[in-house]
């Protein structure tokens, strides 16, 4: 990625996951200015669009391993700095992704995210995205 990801765009997360699904709900009540669209990682073209955009090939293991953000400028982040732009987009409010950038605190972000993602079967959640709507994954 060369540029800072910024603009409307699609945050992909684990529909199988109830921990995630809650998260995601979060984000969509947040999404005040309805430029983030949430769509589980279980979707058919979901890793076609991601390496696409990409420019190479993602495989189930690394596709799986975080949520991503695909903006509609062609950007692609994952873990914590996607979570840092779904929710600067989603707000209108630059100061999370403005954050992620101060040095130091991006990099450590990233071990925060990894933790909560090895341990998120831990972590409250509801009944996942791909039970509640299986036509979408």
């Amino acid at each position: 990625m060369s540029a800072p990801p910024s603009g409307p765009g699609v945050l992909f997360f684990d529909g199988n996951c109830g921990m995630c699904t809650r998260a995601r709900d979060l984000l969509e009540r947040m999404n005040r200015t309805g430029d983030v669209r949430l769509e589980p990682l279980q979707a058919p073209d979901c890793a076609q669009r991601l390496s696409a955009a990409l420019g190479r090939p993602l495989d189930d293991e690394e596709l799986m391993a975080s949520i991503w953000w695909l903006g509609d400028d062609g950007a692609v982040v994952s873990a914590a700095q996607a979570a840092a732009v779904a929710s600067s987009v989603a707000t209108g409010v630059s100061v999370p992704r403005m954050l992620y950038r101060v040095p130091g605190l991006g990099p450590l972000s990233e071990l925060g995210y990894r933790w909560v993602a090895t341990h998120r079967q831990y972590f409250p959640g509801t009944t996942p995205h791909c039970e509640r709507t299986p036509s979408a994954c």
